[in-house]
This record gives C-alpha cells, sequence and structure tokens, in this order.
C-alpha cells in the first residue's frame, strides 16, 4: 500500500473529497484541492474528465462535459498535479475509466503518475477479473490500483478484499454517483466481510452529501468519500467554489471525526 494513503488512514476516519480536475479551469480545480487539503481532506481523489463517464450521475457528467468544453486533457490534468504537488501533500488518487489510460499508454500514463505524486487509481469500469490489465504496471511505479465493491459483489467481496492495494472503495448504493437522501444498502454486513479477509482500509461513497449521512457511515467504515455534493458547489459558485467548498469539508470533517457514540454501531 502506498505510504500515503495508509497513514492518510492512521489519524482516525479518513474523509475522502472528489474533485474533477478543469471544472471549470484548472485554476479554479487548484484552489478546490488546495481549500480542501487545509479545511482537513485526507485524501483527494482527482477524476479526469472522460466523454462517456457510465459511473457518473448527471451531477458529475455536467462537470465532465464543462471541463472537456474548457480543454481539459490529460496531459493538462498531469500539469495540474504538478502544481498541486507544489501546495499540497496529501495522498491524491485519479479516479477515470480504462479507456483514459488505454489511450495514454499504461507505461506512459503511470510512470507520470509516480513523477506527479499520484499515490493511486480508481477504475470504476474495470471489472475485477481483468484488473491484470493494468496491475503489473501499477505496481511497477507504486501506483495503488483501488478496486471498488458494490452491492452486487455478495459472494466476490472476500475474493477483492483480499487483493486489495490503497483502499477499498464500497459502493453504498446501485445505480451512478449522485446525492441520495437515504442509504439504505445493508453495509454493516459488507463491511463485516471485508473485515474478515483484509486489514486494507474501506471507505464508502456514492450518494454522501451530508453530515449527518457521513457520520453515519464512518461509523461503519475507515472513511466516508463525497463527489457531488462537491461538484455541485462547483456548478453553483464557479470560480468562486473553493473557499465554499473550504468550509463543506470542514464541517464534513468535523462529522466524520465526531465521538464513536455519535456514529452507527460497528457491524
Amino acid at each position: 500500500m502506498s505510504d500515503g494513503i495508509k497513514k492518510a488512514f492512521e489519524g482516525g476516519k479518513a474523509f475522502i473529497a472528489f474533485i474533477t480536475c478543469g471544472d471549470p479551469d484548472t485554476e479554479t480545480t487548484l484552489g478546490a484541492v488546495c481549500a480542501a487539503a487545509e479545511n482537513g481532506a485526507d485524501i483527494i481523489e482527482l477524476g479526469i474528465p472522460f466523454s462517456d463517464p457510465t459511473a457518473e450521475g448527471p451531477v458529475i457528467q455536467g462537470a465532465n462535459v464543462r471541463a472537456l468544453a474548457g480543454g481539459i486533457t490529460t496531459d493538462k490534468v498531469f500539469e495540474l498535479v504538478g502544481e498541486i504537488r507544489k501546495r499540497v501533500s496529501i495522498p491524491l488518487v485519479f479516479m477515470t475509466y480504462s479507456n483514459v489510460v488505454f489511450s495514454y499508454g499504461p507505461e506512459r500514463f503511470m510512470s507520470l503518475c509516480r513523477e506527479k505524486g499520484i499515490d493511486g487509481i480508481i477504475l470504476p469500469d474495470l471489472p475485477f477479473e481483468e484488473k491484470d490489465e493494468f496491475m503489473p504496471v501499477c505496481r511497477k511505479y507504486g501506483v495503488a490500483l483501488i478496486s471498488l465493491i458494490a452491492p452486487t459483489s455478495a459472494g466476490r467481496i472476500g475474493m477483492i478484499a483480499r487483493e486489495a492495494e490503497g483502499f477499498l472503495y464500497i459502493v453504498s448504493s446501485l445505480g451512478v454517483t449522485g446525492v441520495r437522501g437515504e442509504i439504505d444498502t445493508d453495509i454493516a454486513s459488507m463491511v463485516s466481510v471485508v473485515r474478515e479477509n483484509t486489514s486494507v482500509p474501506c471507505a464508502i461513497g456514492f450518494g454522501i452529501s451530508t453530515c449527518e449521512q457521513a457520520r453515519k457511515m464512518s461509523g461503519y467504515a475507515d472513511g466516508v468519500i463525497v463527489g457531488s455534493a462537491i461538484i455541485k458547489l462547483l456548478e453553483k459558485y464557479g470560480k468562486d467554489a473553493p473557499a465554499h467548498i473550504g468550509r463543506f469539508v470542514r464541517e464534513m470533517k468535523d462529522a466524520v471525526s465526531a465521538p464513536a457514540s455519535e456514529h452507527a454501531s460497528e457491524p
């Protein structure tokens, strides 16, 4: 596991913020990442825009459209990461799609990840059974290939957990990313199987948008991932969004860091 990712989970419950690169421009992304890091984010997921983001709901799809319309490219994302790394030391993880890595060239992509300081990568469209397409090159360059576990994973949870790297991304709900009023998946049983098979930390994402949800979910897992709620702030405030994102991240970090008595019961 990346030492950076490991350390991010050692100080208590981790808060992971997702931000789409280039929405509405790279300068705003830089400001948003810095604001999130300064206000308690333990890991930042950086979305590399893709024209067909199959796991995303309308909010993050909109961010992809805005970023691509603004001229963002994978090369520009790597340049942006170089600028981010001058100001931010917490772990950075890419979230994108297999085609982005394939079209760039996996060797070139992962070598730049190491050069620029990317700790891990999440590819939501990469089936677990096909991860060997990327695993060797990820390991060569020290980039954790982070697996996802969904409510539909069922009998495969233990198998996926045993081979996990970095952290396990537990998908809280069926469907695409997006704000949800209620999360009714049996998270406790999913996490229980994970705990039986690995010591790699797990974080819950998809649909978490309120402090109450974050507090509850952090009772089950080692961390909480929030994306669409942050992207909504970018959509609403544009270039002025970083200050609003900073305040939101501080509230969410405080929520996941609340005393254990305020969390859901551990499974």
